[in-house]
């Protein structure tokens, strides 16, 4: 092969690779709690483009069967791969909990939240005590146990299932002094506060929106672990790995929903702490493939 040929060849493999890399990270949950992963993924990836999807239409997952599960995610994850991003993320315990083994099958790198972060309250705890709260699906799937179990199986997890919490922060009773979420916060934690738990994973990415209520109940000495913000930090850690990195393109950002969309910009502000920063736009999500890779 000439020298023309062979810098022509490597020019466009270059370009193949500058092209890829300027797609977008996918992300997606069952409503609007993963806005909270988007908005520590634009902290620590600023010049990522995102997409977003959140199933507001069929939200929630925690209350649904393994086999729903699946199919939804499986659903909102073929959606981001006709977007065309280059790693989805599940940003939601119920999903990460319920269809690992699916979503691992994706052409594309695939990330939940509870590998990082069992890893990050792993490493938090000094009494080898970790509490975790979160849907009913991920609490009776065992996914953090077993995840922090295989990290160090001394250490003693006590779960807790707080499904009203996700209603209590879409619904806006989200202050620290909102005598409703206090009262609930109590009922719930009762139980891994008398545990003595050191560590607290919060792991549903609705949970940090309330998180001064949550810490305002365990106390100041409780260490809290934010599933998204934990797993924004891995997806950095992969994107430069991989040599993923946007090479120049401007970000951009889009949001898409299974339901109503004004209703979605009225709370987006709330877990992205802001004004909505791209458009929005309702999708039929029952159109998308129901199996990752698959045939319906």
């Amino acid at each position: 092969m000439s020298p023309n040929k062979l810098k022509g060849c490597e020019l466009h493999i270059l370009q193949n690779l500058y092209n890829e890399n300027n797609k977008p990270i996918g992300v997606f949950d069952s409503g609007l709690g993963g806005l909270t992963a988007v908005k520590e993924l634009k902290k620590v990836l600023p010049n990522e483009s995102i997409v977003y999807f959140g199933d507001t239409g069929r939200v929630p997952y925690g209350t649904r069967s393994k086999s729903t599960i699946i199919r939804y995610a499986s659903q909102d994850a073929n959606f981001l791969l006709e977007k065309g991003v280059k790693l989805v993320v599940a940003a939601c315990g119920t999903v990460s909990s319920s269809a690992k083994e699916e979503l691992s099958k994706l052409p594309v790198p695939y990330i939940d939240v509870i590998s990082p972060t069992a890893q990050a309250a792993v490493r938090a705890t000094k009494n080898k005590k970790i509490g975790v709260i979160g849907t009913g699906a991920t609490v009776k799937s065992g996914s953090f146990n077993k995840a922090i179990s295989a990290l160090d199986s001394d250490i003693l997890v006590i779960s807790q299932a707080c499904p009203l919490f996700v209603s209590l922060v879409e619904n806006g009773f989200i202050e620290e002094d909102n005598e409703v979420t206090i009262l609930v916060a109590k009922k719930y934690l009762q139980n891994i506060i008398e545990a003595g738990v050191d560590t607290l994973i919060l792991g549903c990415t609705h949970f940090p929106i309330i998180a001064p209520v949550i810490r305002k109940v365990m106390g100041e000495k409780v260490t809290l672990i934010d599933s998204g913000k934990e797993t924004a930090r891995y997806v950095k850690e992969i994107i430069l790995k991989e040599n993923l990195e946007n090479k120049g393109a401007s970000p951009s950002y889009s949001y898409n929903v299974s339901d109503d969309t004004e209703n979605f910009k009225n709370i987006a502000e709330i877990f992205l702490q802001g004004e909505i920063d791209g458009e929005v736009e309702r999708i039929d999500i029952g159109k998308y493939k129901r199996n990752v890779g698959g045939a319906d």
